[in-house]
Parts: C-alpha cells; sequence; structure tokens
C-alpha cells in the first residue's frame, strides 16, 4: 500500500512539472485581475461578492477550516421572494491539490503556474454555474508541502491526504462538522436565516438546499460522507439536515492512495443509492485512463454500475476523450461539468 502511494505520488508530481507554464505568463494574468478588480469597484462585481472567512470553527471548536464565500448576485429585478430562496440555496466545494488562496499560491513556485485554478477564481467559476447560490468553497485545513489537501477534519487521512474511511462516528462526523462549518460560517458573515449547528428539524431554515462538489483530492470528502449516511441517517440531529442536500458532484476525483478512490462497498453504495441524492460523476483521462493507476478506472466503474444496478441512475460524463491526458484538463472539468 505505502509503495503504491509513493508511486502514485511521485506520478502526480512529475506531471504537475511536465505541465506547468511559465510564472511571467501568470503574473502578468494576476495583474489583469487586481486591475479588473479595480476597475469593478463600487459596481458590485463578482470579486466585491468574495469573503474570506479565517478558522471557522466545526461541531468541534478545535476543529477549524478558512472559508471562502461568494455571494448570489442580485440584480434588483427579484423580488423579497426570489431573494428569500436564493438566501437558503448553498454550493459547498472542496478542492484539489495545489489550491489555495490566490495570495498564498503567488508565492509558491508551484502554485504560482496555475493561479488561474486558486479558490477564489473556482469561487467565481462556480457562480457563474450556480447563479443563484451561496458559495462555499472549504480550504483544506492543512497544505502538506503547500500542495498536498489533507482534509483531516472531514475524514482521517495521512500527511499527503490519503485517506482511511470509516463509518459514522458521533464525534467524528463529516456530516456534523460540515453542518456546524456552515452555520457558523453564515453566522459569521451575517446571512439571514442561518442554518443552526446542531438539532431537528425547526433548526433547519426554510427552503434551505445544499449542493456538495469535490474535486480531484476533495472527493475524499464526498466519499467519507457516503461511508457515514448509514448512521447519519439515523442520527436524529443530523436526519434533517442529510434530507436537504439535492446534488453530489464527484468531478475527477483522485488521492496519492493506492485503493478507494471511489466508493466500492455494496452495500454503503446500496444504502447512498436510497437516500434520493443526485449523483453526478464527471471524470477525465487524466484519473480513470492512467494506466500506472489503473485501480481508480475500475473503481470508477465499479461505482457507477453498482448504483445504477440499485436504481440511482448516476449521470456521468467523461471530458476530453479523444484528448491526451493531461493536469490542465484535469483542472478544466471544474469549467465544464
Amino acid at each position: 500500500m505505502l509503495a503504491a502511494r509513493a508511486v502514485a505520488v511521485g506520478f502526480t508530481l512529475i506531471a504537475v512539472a511536465k505541465t506547468m507554464t511559465s510564472v511571467a505568463a501568470t503574473s502578468s494574468e494576476t495583474r489583469g485581475l487586481h486591475a479588473s478588480a479595480s476597475r469593478d469597484a463600487g459596481s458590485g462585481s463578482p470579486r466585491q461578492r468574495l469573503q474570506k472567512l479565517l478558522a471557522v470553527p466545526g461541531y468541534n471548536p478545535s476543529r477549524v477550516n478558512d472559508l471562502l464565500l461568494l455571494r448570489p448576485e442580485t440584480d434588483g429585478q427579484s423580488g423579497a421572494e426570489s431573494k428569500e430562496k436564493s438566501s437558503n440555496r448553498h454550493v459547498v466545494f472542496f478542492h484539489g491539490d495545489i489550491q489555495n488562496f490566490q495570495e498564498e499560491m503567488s508565492v509558491q513556485p508551484e502554485g504560482a503556474q496555475w493561479l488561474r485554478w486558486s479558490l477564489e477564481q473556482v469561487a467565481l467559476t462556480l457562480g457563474q454555474r450556480f447563479p443563484d447560490r451561496h458559495i462555499w468553497v472549504v480550504r483544506a485545513s492543512r497544505m502538506y508541502l503547500h500542495k498536498f489537501s489533507c482534509y483531516h477534519n472531514f475524514v482521517e487521512s495521512n500527511m499527503f491526504g490519503a485517506p482511511e474511511h470509516s463509518s459514522y462516528s458521533p464525534e467524528t462526523a463529516a456530516f456534523r462538522h460540515l453542518r456546524s462549518l456552515l452555520s457558523h460560517g453564515m453566522e459569521r458573515a451575517n446571512l439571514p436565516n442561518p442554518l443552526q449547528p446542531q438539532g431537528g428539524a425547526d433548526s433547519v431554515p426554510s427552503g434551505f438546499a445544499l449542493t456538495l462538489v469535490g474535486f480531484s483530492k476533495g472527493c475524499v470528502v464526498l466519499n467519507q460522507m457516503v461511508y457515514e449516511l448509514s448512521g447519519a441517517r439515523a442520527d436524529p440531529r443530523l436526519s434533517h439536515f442529510i434530507k436537504r442536500i439535492t446534488d453530489m458532484y464527484w468531478l475527477d476525483g483522485g488521492h496519492p492512495g493506492g485503493s478507494e478512490t471511489w466508493v466500492t462497498d455494496k452495500q454503503v453504495l446500496k444504502e447512498f443509492a436510497s437516500s434520493g441524492v443526485s449523483i453526478h460523476a464527471h471524470v477525465t483521462p487524466y484519473e480513470v485512463c492512467d494506466p500506472m493507476r489503473a485501480w481508480v478506472g475500475r473503481e470508477y466503474g465499479y461505482f457507477i454500475k453498482t448504483l445504477d444496478e440499485f436504481g440511482a441512475c448516476p449521470s456521468k460524463k467523461l471530458h476530453f476523450e479523444d484528448e491526451p491526458p493531461s493536469i490542465e484538463n484535469h483542472f478544466r472539468v471544474i469549467q465544464e461539468f
């Protein structure tokens, strides 16, 4: 297992090195972004709707994550009813390796090459995909060597972010952490009618709806939630929250471990299929057609096939199938899904 993980990590770094663009070009792009933001001052531009919330606590006060919030655009033509509806619809995004806040990526030799996929840029991209929702980007609580995202607040992981999935535990559950994280984030951002950190049906605001999106390494959080689903649905403190999850998107999931890139436990998938959540899987050849990590493609196929057998009818798409596998196309799935 450790040898497989080492090979996978090495391959990832080689792929990154081979596909990097020049720092000078990226720096020029960054200057253009700042100039654009200055020109838009006072116009309610998307960048002005971004808010960084640092060290937001989850269920356990010692487990904190930084959040980036993009508020939905209001054009003055939507009435009070529409505004109320949008204020309770949310998208949560879990990023992959390399990705970080723009200011931090810009000072790292590898991160600077990929500034167009910074957390701020991704939030803006998702804002175009979901224009009537609040977009929440959850920054991994640790970035080992400034590049390996580790979501240990959601799932037990090694230093490279490879997960060790487990069933539901009330004290360490990913669902409980996410709920409290959103609740405290909404409170800090002064959003109206916020989600309560815990409780039954009356603690979930009217019209609240949640979409979860994982990209690359960020998919380990979605996987952990699938493993937890049976126990969490039986917990009255979480069941009403979980019922408000409408969609879950896997975007080219991958991590440096040698297995469990996709959920393959048949009983776990049976429970997931019965949840009523709309399931979406978008992949690229970079992950599912890599001969050095052939298990990723096999697991993806089993994930889709098993959910189909249980009647979940997941939507799926292989993007860029006629192009050579590349990390650039791996990132581009964020735009294309």
